[in-house]
Parts: C-alpha cells; structure tokens; sequence
C-alpha cells in the first residue's frame, strides 16, 4: 500500500486566512493526504501567513524559520508558504528562503495538491505572484472545520475596492467579488448539518457584499436567507464598512432573533483631518451620526470598532481627539493598533511619520481609557441573566466553564467564567456575578431549555 502523507498546518492572520487553510485542507484531504496536529509528525508542514502590517509579516517569518527548522530534522519533509506573504513577497521569499519548497499565493491555494504531487523540482514551477488575486470557492469545495465544532466562519465574499491609504489588502487579493445567495446558503446548511450552531460572517467588507451580482444582492437580503438555515442560532457580522451600514441593513439585524446584536464595524480614527489623510471619507460628526443610528434601530446592540494611532500627522491634538471620541461613545469593544508603513500604500510616503514610540504611548493610553469604559459597561450587567455558549472547560481550572454571550464574538473579545453543568456546544441562561475588566463570571441558570 502507498504511504499516506501527513500534513501539519500553521495559520496566522486573520479568520478569512482561516478560511483558506480550511480549504487547503479539505483539497488535501480529497488528494489522500492525512492532517496532523503535531508538526514532527508531518511530511508537509504548510505556513499559510499574513502579511497586512509589519507585526504580522515578522510572525510570518518566524513561523516559516520555525518550520524550517522541523523540515531538517526528517529527511523527505516538504515545506509550503501560503497566503498573503507569499502572493506580495514571492519572488523575493524565493531567493531568501532556499529552504522553501512550494510557494501558494491566495490566488492558487487550491492547486497545492497538484503541486505537491509534481517531480519537478519547485525552482521550475513557475511562482503565480503577479499582482492582487483570490479564490471565490464554491459550497461545493470540500473543506476541513477547525476549532470548535459548534462555531465557524463563513466568508461571503473576497476583496475589497476600498482605497484606504493605510491598506495593503486590495493589493494583495484584489477587487470585491460576492458569491451568491444560493451557493452561501448552501455552505450554511451544510455547516448546520455538520452540528455548527453559530455562523461568523466574513469579508473584506460585509457591506459591499451583493452590489457586484446580476441580480444585485445586499447584506440585509442575505441576512433573511441564512435566518431561515435550520439548526443556526447566532449569526454574526464581522467587519462592516462604515459608509454602506444602510437602514435596511440595521432594520434586519434589529428584526431578524438569528442575528446576534453585534456589528463589528472598524472606524480607524475620529479626528477629521486623519480620517480624510486615511481616504476613510468620513468626519467625526458622520461617525457620531452613524452610531446614533446603529443604536437607534437596533436596541441594546454591542458595537465593536478598532483605530490606528500614529498614523503620519497625527499630532497630539488629532490624538486627543479621538481618545475624547472613546471616551465619548463609550463602545463595548475596542482594538488598537499602532500604524504600520507598509511600501506601495498611499500613506507610506506621507510627511509627518509618527516615531514608534509615542505610536506605542498613544495605542496604551486609548486601551487604557477602554479597559475603564469595558468594566463599568460590565459591571453594569452584573446581577442580570444572559444567554451564553459554552464552549469547554476554562484552561487551568476543570471546575469551570468557559462561554461567550451574544456579545462577544470567538477569539478577540472576552470570555465568560461559568459555575454549572453544560456541554461544549449547549446554549445556558446564567446569571452575571462579577465583572472585570473583558470578562464576567456567571452560573448556570437554566441549560435545558436552550437547546
């Protein structure tokens, strides 16, 4: 009989990277290939990278170096670098590390079972980096879930037309594209059937979804399809654009019990002048006027943003500004991000670079002032019952459970600690004991009648 190669994953980035690795596996899978959790165990190791900010571009290489260094301890081991470095930086990846035997981009990923079956030596395949690129796969891809079982991310669309100034992104995956209705719903039935209770949306931008099809779609239309998925209980939008955040969309989310009260929606900054430098044609007013409505339409909606700091001629007035602009709205959520010049955006060259370390000054003052805002906010809960979704026991601590609210998305907002009895998977009523600053503690009220 052949031997059957094992495969060994490490994805950095973002969930739609995820995505991609979910795919990657699921082609492998099909080829005859076996996943492996553990990397001495594999003959190919896959990297697939992010290459959105220095930070992450730096962790990229790390991984690969890491990853390097496990090929040479086996002979016959292959190594592939996937993802966005590899389709900005493949040329150059390939000079620089010799040690790399396949190179995918994020417009080929789906060939590397052809490529890992070549006899070619992999300085005679060609490197497809020629610019942005994506892959629009269909429900009917196969594709390997990770993580929990219960929980998953569903990307609806690829690319961005965007222009923002800070922003690599559409020039590493290029031009938006949706895939349609039909084939989604597809995808969601089949997640659903597999025992996914909870659907992440995903996109460059969930507000432009549906605007490029013939019939045009929405958002808010899509919304009413996946609301009718059997077995779906929370449906949540990450990352939403600021300008096309339309009524019908808010009016959907606010109607429709399927979709959580949650809108992850990155504002960048909320001084006027920085806000026009970053092409993110709004003013502070417009962002103030916007959630006024979001919180209008959709009563008691948690609302989740993130902001750049140190973006070139921000001064300590513009700082100011929008450390005043926190202050002000008091959001239930917030990421900050110190701003990284990357080469062939529009902002790379601007006058006025902020030094790093009043970067890292600005980003810990804005996450300090939100840590205060998150524990008032929840310690306004305390003493209320909320729905939760257990998703295992707490690391460290077997007697307790860890879940999240409908206001706490998987992976970047907190946690709650539970006392009870409930199974990964299982939606509870608890009722809220105690806050700190990201997280609440909480016991079991009720599991059965949620499930």
């Amino acid at each position: 009989m052949p031997v059957v190669e094992k495969v060994h994953f490490v994805t950095l980035g973002c969930p739609k990277n995820l995505a991609d690795s979910e795919l990657m596996m699921g082609a492998l899978a099909g080829a005859g290939y076996e996943l492996t959790f553990d990397p001495d165990d594999a003959q190919v190791l896959v990297v697939n990278t992010c290459a959105f900010i220095e930070s992450a571009k730096k962790e990229s290489l790390d991984a690969i170096l890491d990853a390097a260094e496990i090929k040479r301890r086996a002979a016959g081991r292959r190594l592939v670098v996937a993802g966005c470095l590899a389709q900005r930086y493949g040329a150059e990846l390939r000079e620089r590390l010799p040690e790399v035997d396949i190179f995918v981009g994020t417009g080929n990923f789906l060939d590397l079972p052809d490529l890992l079956s070549r006899s070619r030596p992999p300085e005679a395949i060609g490197a497809p980096y020629a610019g942005a690129a994506h892959l629009l796969p269909t429900a009917a891809a196969p594709r390997v879930l990770t993580g929990n079982f219960f929980s998953a991310y569903l990307k609806i669309s690829e690319g961005c037309n965007h222009r923002c100034a800070f922003c690599i992104i559409p020039k590493i995956r290029g031009r938006h594209e949706s895939r349609t209705p039909d084939d989604i719903v597809a995808e969601a039935r089949a997640m659903s059937a597999a025992g996914v209770r909870e659907i992440n949306l995903i996109a460059q931008d969930l507000t432009a979804y549906g605007r490029d099809l013939r019939p045009a779609s929405s958002l808010a239309a899509l919304l009413r399809r996946l609301a009718e998925v059997d077995g779906i209980r929370w449906i949540r939008l990450l990352y939403c654009y600021p300008n096309f955040v339309t009524d019908e969309l808010l009016e959907t989310v606010a109607e429709l019990p399927t979709v959580v009260k949650y809108i992850d929606m990155p504002l960048q900054h909320a001084d006027d002048g920085i806000l026009r430098a970053m092409r993110r044609e709004r003013s502070g007013a417009a962002l103030r006027a916007l959630l006024d409505r979001i919180r209008r339409k959709i009563p008691g909606v948690a609302i989740r943003t993130s902001f750049i700091v140190g973006f070139p001629g921000e001064d300590d007035a513009a700082f100011a500004r929008l450390l005043e602009f926190v202050r002000e709205q008091r959001f239930e959520r917030v990421g900050a991000f110190t701003y990284s010049r990357e080469e062939n955006t529009p902002a790379y060259a601007m006058a006025a670079q902020v030094p790093e370390r009043i970067k890292r000054e600005r980003r810990a003052a804005l996450m300090e002032a939100q840590a205060e805002i998150s524990l008032r906010r929840n310690r306004e809960l305390v003493g209320g019952e909320c729905e939760v979704l257990v998703e295992g026991t707490l690391p460290g601590r077997a007697t307790r459970l860890r879940g999240r609210t409908p206001q706490q998305a998987p992976e970047i907002d907190g946690m709650v600690i539970l006392k009870g009895d409930a199974e990964p998977g299982e939606f509870v009523r608890a009722r809220i004991e105690r806050a700190r600053s990201y997280d609440l503690e909480a016991t079991v009220a009720n599991a059965a009648m949620l499930n």
